[in-house]
């Protein structure tokens, strides 16, 4: 997914010309490549565009900022500026972060093809236990994953067998997955294997606790392989 700003340059004259001169300097400040397009801005001044790229190369427009000059004059608003003057006209400045938020759903499925990054998965953590008697302690390392902050989920479907559970949560994309028996609940530990059957091992609730949390706050894109 890639995205790409320009301008969109109304054709109401000054004082919008100084305006959108204030929007194509604040890009140049941000430094991501944009584009002029003339003719491109909404009849009530200069905005910024921001477009994205889907996984088959089509461009969306989603987030923008637009300038509004016409609705500050249709509801006459005035504000005091710092030198007395109570008659100076404000710009209303129209902000969408995601724009259609539907739009943006679509184009990060799409992009993804499902495999959400942990730091945007709706699905992070599946627990899943041997058996009967760990099912507790299962249901213990779930608590203390979403007391973290994890979407997490726990398996104690009695139909199925550990593997079944395993490939289950595999193939509803959870990030990670996370086997319990015995030998974990004896030593507080956790094995931990991934949605694409990478095998880390056994580690230490804490431990794994610790390590997700930087790899979701770094908003890594391949976090399966960097744990």
């Amino acid at each position: 997914m890639r995205r790409r700003s320009w301008v969109g340059q109304s054709s109401i004259q000054k004082p919008r010309v100084d305006r959108r001169l204030q929007l194509e300097n604040s890009l140049n400040e941000f430094g991501e490549k944009w584009v002029l397009n003339p003719g491109d801005g909404a009849f009530y001044g200069p905005k910024i565009d921001i477009q994205i790229k889907d996984a088959i190369g089509r461009y969306h427009q989603c987030a923008t900022i637009q300038l509004d000059f016409q609705l500050p004059i249709r509801f006459n608003l005035t504000y005091v500026s710092h030198d007395g003057d109570d008659k100076k006209r404000p710009v209303i400045i129209h902000r969408a972060i995601l724009g259609s938020v539907e739009r943006m759903i679509a184009i990060l499925t799409e992009n993804f093809g499902g495999k959400w990054p942990l730091w945007l998965s709706p699905q992070q953590v599946m627990v899943v236990p041997v058996g009967p008697t760990c099912e507790e302690y299962a249901q213990q390392v779930k608590e203390q994953f979403h007391r973290a902050g994890f979407m997490a989920d726990v398996d104690v479907d009695p139909g199925c067998t550990l593997n079944k559970k395993i490939r289950n949560a595999q193939l509803a994309q959870y990030n990670f997955i996370l086997v319990v028996g015995e030998k974990e609940k004896a030593s507080d530990t956790v094995n931990i294997r991934t949605r694409d059957n990478k095998v880390h091992g056994e580690r230490t609730v804490t431990e794994t606790i610790e390590r997700l949390l930087q790899l979701k706050q770094s908003r890594a894109k391949h976090s399966e392989e960097e744990f």
